[in-house]
């Protein structure tokens, strides 16, 4: 992945590339030897070899006070150029390339000390290592091939010898010598690196050449000729000015006030969303979450239950019983889970959900915006128009309304930046371990956005090794080398929760979500917009296209698709412009699922997703979420976008461009999530009462039982402090009966599905003899010690239909009816 151009110091202003070099040489009082300099940099320029190659000289001042800067004015020669910093007087050689490189128009950009101890013939041998795929290409004394002419002192080779070696050791692993002053650039990524500087000083080679290494742009070490010249200004004071420097650069750099707002931004938008609940998570409910609100309550509570008791943290019988849950093969998300155990148990587990949702959707958002300024751009509100969009983008915000697993994603940029340091082959083995450490976290957090992140980063991969070959065959064998050791530091981390997950008590093979609408994206569901929209949203057409309201995975909106393609229609040159477009669309089109319908045509054909729909893993996946990779690439080209705006040279390019970025993001801007009061929980559950009918091995069975269309049960569950267990449930378990195949909730048995029935029809069926023998097996089953009735809709006939199945009315207590099936047992 390639950054884009980023924004020049003040007192610049950035220009399109207008030459084929240029050449930067840092100057203070060089009156003596800039000229001779000048001459010959300028005879091999114009030299029959470089015939028809554009060129200039930027000579970057830096306070010099004596005739410096008129040997440069004097010159007739348009294409020697001065260059004055910022400020006044002598702020280093830092200060001066910065300057110097940011007014730069080359495609190249060679820099180079004004002694001319390595000659600029050798700019030769650096063009060829440019031409190779390398983006910086840097003169070396200490490698094989170099030539050493007349030396320095002993004194000052011992100290520069120590300097690389300590360099080598603390900040810029593999390379032998940064100090050389010959060095060639690719032109946009000088600016960049140079731009992203801060040290003024020796320090900078150093500074801007970590830049590339961290980044991922390859850097050759060339051999070159070099003499010392006499007249140099290093002083002795300047050797411990640059070992402070050294220790700046190892030391974390303070975020800018741009981050901070950034950051405080991401974070007032996430409050914005969840403002509905926020201020009482114990008592709203979000009213598009259905039933997961619940749930994730539950996976909450139980597990810091499990973690405050010692038991296994992968399984649980409160509900479900006697089969119990499989945790593992829910997504509990035990990366927060357990060790929010303290804030649960504390604070009670509404709280902690609350938690989790706002801060990982801000977190997330901050991860993308510190991606894309490291990777892509460097200026900062580019980056949040890309990172709001990758974290805040439609389908994000429906999954919302209660699926954190999908919303906090914070490990996925991480793990993209570890990855792409991997391609660089710098630290391989080390940051291959960070690597597997992070997607063993990440696979705690949630294990199918992990999926779908390594899809889309397989897309990209192919994508950007297809525009750019030389640097995939030069990326292959560290990222495969490096993978490998990732998954030898992963595996066994999470080889026994998969063994669990797969092989343990009530695990599953596979669910099949069928193929209704909203299994699959269709193009309408691409382009229409998302019901949250604050300005456009139509809940009607958003369900007709979707599974639910949670699973709006798609409605990006006509508008922002129109803009991701002018986009990479008018970027397209740059390589990693191709492989995102490439990435959004292959995500887009394998979401669409098996059989894509042809628009107006009434036929399907066979989609890519038929190859992956049968495999391992990809069986269980929702192929509509796959849409969701989508979002990250439309937030980096949108990054690009705005960054290359935020420079244009005219004025009416910069208004028409952001006004093109502003019709396609207002229909985006979701509406905060909808809210409602939550219903009560009886005090028969709130105070204890319960105790009194539910003996040890015993289960409470709520009426009708809990399940995925109405799991309020659990919400009376985790109000009780999970004192007691229950029968049927809200998971994802087997169907049973030696059948493995995953379902939500549990099989029902004869008196769960009459009970069932009664709730949605409000007819009390007949009950007869055989009818009370199946519930009195049931109700064996599930060990009863009482059936609750809690006030809901259809109350009459439920209770009446209990009635007749255990010949008997049940007594009201605290809120609910009862029927203790201890009485004349």
């Amino acid at each position: 992945m390639s950054r884009a151009d980023a924004p020049s110091p003040p007192g610049t202003a950035h220009r399109t590339p207008t030459v084929e070099l240029s050449v930067v040489i840092p100057a203070y009082n060089e009156e003596r030897r800039l000229g001779p300099t000048l001459d010959a940099v300028t005879r091999h320029l114009d030299a029959g070899g470089n015939h028809g190659r554009t060129w200039e000289i930027l000579v970057a001042d830096d306070g010099s006070t004596d005739a410096t800067r008129e040997l440069v004015t004097v010159r007739r020669d348009p294409r020697v150029r001065l260059v004055i910093g910022s400020g006044t007087g002598n702020r280093g050689k830092g200060h001066a390339l910065r300057h110097g490189v940011a007014a730069s128009r080359g495609r190249r950009v060679l820099v180079m000390d004004a002694d001319l101890a390595t000659p600029v013939e050798e700019l030769e041998r650096l063009e060829k290592a440019l031409a190779d795929g390398h983006a910086a290409a840097i003169g070396s004394r200490a490698v094989p091939g170099a030539t050493l002419g007349d030396r320095q002192h002993r004194i000052r080779e011992l100290l520069g010898a120590a300097g690389n070696l300590l360099i080598r050791r603390t900040t810029l692993r593999g390379t032998r010598d940064t100090q050389c002053g010959f060095k060639l650039f690719d032109g946009e990524r000088a600016r960049t690196a140079f731009a992203a500087s801060r040290l003024n000083g020796w320090a900078i080679d150093v500074e801007v050449l970590r830049h590339f290494q961290r980044v991922g742009w390859p850097v050759a070490e060339v051999p070159v000729r070099w003499s010392h010249r006499p007249g140099s200004k290093v002083r002795p004071a300047d050797y411990l000015r640059f070992l402070r420097d050294l220790v700046r650069l190892r030391m974390q750099p303070q975020p800018r006030p741009a981050d901070v707002v950034a950051v405080l931004l991401f974070l007032a938008m996430a409050a914005a969303l969840y403002s509905g609940r926020l201020l009482d998570p114990a008592h709203r409910y979000l009213t598009d979450s259905l039933q997961d609100q619940n749930q994730w309550e539950w996976f909450f509570a139980v597990t810091a239950d499990n973690v405050a008791h010692l038991r296994n943290p992968l399984f649980t019988d409160l509900q479900g019983f006697p089969g119990g849950v499989n945790l593992m093969a829910n997504t509990t998300m035990t990366g927060l889970s357990v060790p929010l155990t303290p804030v649960t148990l504390l604070l009670g587990p509404a709280l902690t959900l609350s938690l989790v949702m706002t801060l990982g959707l801000a977190a997330t958002a901050a991860a993308w915006y510190r991606l894309i300024v490291k990777r892509l751009v460097g200026q900062r509100a580019a980056a949040f128009a890309g990172a709001a969009l990758a974290a805040f983008a439609p389908p994000m915000v429906s999954h919302a309304n209660a699926h954190p697993n999908f919303v906090v994603l914070f490990m996925i940029p991480a793990i993209v930046d570890r990855a792409l340091r991997l391609a660089t082959g710098a630290r391989v083995t080390r940051d291959a371990v960070v690597l597997g450490l992070m997607a063993a976290y990440q696979f705690f957090l949630g294990e199918e956005p992990l999926l779908l992140a390594a899809l889309g980063m397989l897309v990209f991969a192919v994508a950007y090794g297809a525009v750019r070959p030389e640097v995939a065959r030069q990326a292959a064998r560290p990222l495969l080398t490096g993978l490998a050791v990732a998954a030898a530091v992963c595996l066994p981390l999470v080889l026994y929760p998969l063994a669990w997950q797969f092989s343990g008590p009530q695990s599953y093979t596979g669910i099949d979500h069928g193929t209704g609408p909203g299994v699959a994206n269709s193009v309408r569901a691409l382009l229409s917009f998302a019901e949250r929209s604050l300005i456009a949203g139509d809940a009607r057409r958003a369900d007709a296209l979707s599974l639910n309201p949670t699973e709006q995975n798609a409605f990006y909106g006509w508008p922002l698709v129109l803009l991701a393609f002018a986009i990479a229609v008018g970027l397209w040159r740059r390589p990693v412009v191709r492989a995102l477009a490439c990435t959004a669309v292959a995500a887009a089109v394998l979401s669409l699922g098996a059989r894509i319908p042809l628009p107006l045509t009434g036929t399907t054909v066979p989609g890519p997703w038929a190859l992956l729909a049968g495999l391992p893993l990809f069986e269980s996946v929702i192929e509509s979420r796959v849409a969701l990779v989508c979002a990250p690439p439309l937030g980096m080209l949108l990054a690009l976008a705005v960054d290359r705006l935020a420079r244009a040279r005219r004025l009416g390019t910069q208004y028409a461009g952001l006004l093109a970025v502003c019709v396609a993001l207002l229909p985006l801007i979701p509406a905060p999530l909808k809210s409602e009061p939550r219903a009560e929980v009886p005090a028969f559950f709130t105070d204890g009462t319960w105790k009194t009918y539910v003996r040890g091995g015993e289960t409470l069975v709520p009426v009708p039982l809990a399940e995925p269309e109405d799991a309020e049960a659990l919400h009376w569950q985790t109000a009780a402090g999970l004192g007691f267990r229950m029968p049927g449930g809200y998971f994802n378990g087997p169907y049973g009966d030696g059948d493995r195949t995953g379902v939500y909730g549990v099989p029902l048995r004869f008196t769960a599905s009459l009970l069932r029935d009664v709730r949605y029809t409000g007819v009390v069926p007949v009950i007869d003899a055989r009818a009370r023998a199946a519930a009195r097996e049931d109700l064996a089953y599930w060990r009863a010690g009482a059936l609750v009735l809690a006030p809901q809709p259809h109350a009459d006939p439920l209770r009446e239909t209990v009635d007749k199945l255990l010949g008997r009315p049940g007594g009201r207590v605290a809120g609910v009816w009862v029927w203790d099936l201890h009485e004349g047992s």
